[in-house]
């Protein structure tokens, strides 16, 4: 793997270059690119353009009293080998507050589901179509969960202090692509999003941003819309035209990453241009949320940072959120100070796992219930020699 890595990192540095180039030279090109993006229908992301390509910002000065509001969160999944079909989510917490009188608040909150109606998501009036609440779904749930508690929090901001509420991760709930609508419409619709609006309404009589980081981002979006640049189709259709495609034009940058091409645009502490998200479940459901995103250079990292649309139009909140989640980085050591300690109150950890289920197990021989469990199970719990 490492021999490979290396014979090709000539290779990845000519894709690179010609990256930016095209970055630098689509400059003078703007209006045009912008329209061609819009009318051209790919099978992969492309980032919407709203104010440049490889345009930078230093981060604006901070305030003099603030509050950065993080969420994080972590779960013991179903176990179909248990007694008993439940799960847990423990969403931690940390209000950070800088200023005159800086304070610090860390807690957590955990939450066991045990019922019915928390084991499923079922449409209304429909039987037998129940999706049932573990695995990749249940992270989805605690996802929903981390924004609801954050949402709870944010409201209860100090009045006169500029506020941040950070989440780690995306705003866009990928993984709810693969399943029904009425899945999508009770985690994202009636879960998620209400959360996002409960906290855009806190701007009434409070100043407070929103946003989401993530760390090391593996993201295309960018290095896609150059890729249009470089299709010589006056407009873009990736089913038709590039099965017959012989030259092959954005081949010449396919695999670079945007953090990739920002680590040679931004100096230390610098933001990206704003860009759109055109995820089809962000189109389809998000409205006044729809996702914008930057890059940040913080320390030797570039991270994305999402904001929802609200937020990205407000010049005040666009540079809050920037200056904030720097100095949260250069707090820590590279990575936002809040989120750090919101994941210490979140974990898990294997030892807490194996006495949550003892402490089931025991509950249900207290009450004289039933605590059967697989063979499987037992198996792997017993000494054979």
């Amino acid at each position: 793997m490492v021999a490979k890595l290396k014979a090709g990192g000539e290779e990845r540095r000519r894709r690179l270059n010609c990256a930016l180039d095209t970055l630098h030279h689509q400059v003078t090109n703007l209006a045009g690119l912008t329209r061609k993006i819009v009318s051209s229908k790919t099978t992969w992301l492309v980032a919407g353009l709203v104010d440049g390509l490889d345009q930078h910002y230093e981060a604006p000065p901070l305030p003099i009293e603030f509050t950065v509001i993080a969420t994080d969160g972590s779960h013991i999944d179903v176990d179909r080998h248990k007694s008993t079909r439940c799960y847990l989510i423990n969403i931690g917490c940390a209000i950070l507050h800088y200023g005159d009188a800086p304070s610090a608040t860390l807690d957590s909150f955990p939450c066991l589901y045990s019922g019915d109606e928390d084991l499923v998501i079922a449409p209304t009036g429909v039987k037998g179509r129940e999706q049932p609440i573990e695995g990749a779904l249940l992270g989805i749930k605690r996802g929903v969960d981390e924004c609801h508690q954050l949402a709870r929090l944010a409201a209860e901001s100090p009045a006169g202090s500029s506020s941040l509420a950070l989440l780690d991760g995306s705003l866009i709930l990928w993984g709810l692509e693969a399943y029904p609508e009425f899945v999508i419409e009770a985690l994202l619709v009636k879960g998620f999003l209400s959360y996002l609006d409960d906290i855009r309404k806190i701007n009434n009589g409070k100043r407070l941003a929103l946003a989401s980081y993530i760390s090391f981002p593996r993201s295309a979006d960018v290095v896609n819309s150059l890729r249009v640049a470089l299709c010589p189709q006056e407009i873009l259709d990736t089913d038709r035209h590039c099965k017959d495609c012989k030259t092959r034009e954005c081949d010449m940058i396919a695999g670079v990453r945007d953090r990739e091409l920002f680590s040679n645009v931004l100096s230390q502490g610098e933001r990206s241009a704003v860009f759109i998200s055109q995820s089809s479940i962000v189109l389809k459901h998000y409205g006044v949320h729809q996702v914008y995103f930057f890059y940040l250079k913080a320390d030797d990292e570039i991270a994305r940072v999402e904001i929802p649309q609200w937020v990205a139009i407000d010049k005040g909140l666009l540079n809050l959120v920037h200056a904030l989640v720097l100095d949260q980085c250069q707090r820590g050591q590279g990575y936002p100070v809040a989120l750090s300690e919101a994941h210490e109150q979140a974990v898990v950890t294997t030892a807490d796992r194996e006495i949550f289920w003892q402490l089931v197990e025991s509950s249900l021989v207290e009450e004289h219930l039933p605590s059967l469990s697989s063979a499987k199970s037992r198996s792997k719990r017993t000494r054979w020699v």
